[in-house]
């Protein structure tokens, strides 16, 4: 198949590539480098199965080949680069989601939709199931990245009613592992970093609010097995195993050997207390569940960091 993927030097995007490629497909990946990396995917430069195109998905996209299948995974995902670039970060979301089903719709192409879990905002639910509507607010800091992907959907789903196009939705919970950014302001990262350095581990409120960590590899499964699936409807993609942001700290320090101190900073606006999915569908439909747990996950993590830093 020919593939195109948005997004696709970012973190999932560029493990995206690579997954396709390995399966056999052409791969046109698309990337303008705000958050994503050239280095995430250099190597793939050598495959004659891979075509990369410098292009901001906001504005309108012409590809010339045939697609069979659009995955758009453009977005600045973390709240680091979301906050400081809010109106970039709704028309990656809004008008780039847009343009990605025209071209769909033009191919004749199935799509899917890299949306989140951010989606429900600071949750009155616990855990939370694709049937519950959120918690968000619109005019807050995070409000622009929340809303672009609620509005996506919404786009998404206004498409597949009136095209009849063929849509997927993947609501993706906190996701970890080698190509994140060192600077991306996640809180693996940010605090893998920071032991490397021997920086203090920046813990924001008490660290007691809770967060489901899933390892890279279970997740870019999921969103295949979720593409070669007929469910049309939005489904969580995530962990079911919770942890305290300062139980993360923790075993980070264990696992690093640092000698980094723990250093406690106010709550940010609209910080989630708690985020955790049902993933009751994705066991059902899919088939598929995640099995890195978090300590081997970081492992691997780690591993790849100490090359970053050191290099």
């Amino acid at each position: 198949m020919n593939i195109l993927i948005t997004g696709g030097a970012g973190f999932i995007g560029s493990h995206l590539c690579r997954w396709f490629l390995n399966q056999g497909h052409r791969v046109v990946c698309v990337d303008n480098f705000i958050t994503g990396s050239k280095d995430n995917v250099r190597a793939l430069f050598e495959d004659a199965n891979f075509r990369f195109i410098e292009h901001d998905i906001s504005g309108p996209l012409e590809i010339k080949e045939n697609i069979d299948q659009v995955l758009h995974f453009a977005s600045l995902a973390s709240p680091k680069f979301y906050i400081k670039y809010p109106i970039k970060t709704l028309k990656s979301g809004l008008l780039g989601t847009h343009n990605c089903l025209g071209l769909a719709k033009v191919k004749k192409a199935k799509f899917i939709l890299a949306s989140t879990s951010e989606i429900y905002g600071d949750p009155l639910v616990h855990p939370q199931t694709e049937e519950y509507w959120g918690n968000v607010n619109i005019a807050g800091p995070r409000g622009c990245y929340d809303e672009s992907k609620r509005g996506a959907e919404s786009l998404t789903y206004a498409y597949m009613r009136e095209h009849n196009l063929d849509v997927r939705v993947a609501r993706i919970f906190n996701t970890y592992g080698p190509y994140m950014r060192p600077d991306d302001g996640r809180v693996v990262s940010n605090f893998i970093v920071q032991a490397l350095k021997q920086e203090n581990l920046t813990v924001y409120g008490k660290g007691k609010q809770t967060r489901s960590f899933c390892y890279i590899d279970d997740l870019v499964e999921g969103i295949s097995k979720l593409m070669e699936s007929d469910y049309k409807l939005p489904v969580n993609l995530g962990t079911v195993f919770e942890f305290k942001v300062i139980e993360l700290a923790e075993l980070v320090l264990k696992l690093t050997n640092s000698a980094s101190k723990i250093e406690f900073l106010p709550l940010p606006e609209d910080d989630p207390k708690q985020r955790k999915p049902d993933i009751s569908k994705a066991r059902k439909i899919l088939n598929w569940q995640p099995s890195i747990f978090l300590e081997e996950g970081l492992k691997k993590t780690i591993e790849y960091f100490v090359k970053i830093i050191n290099n």
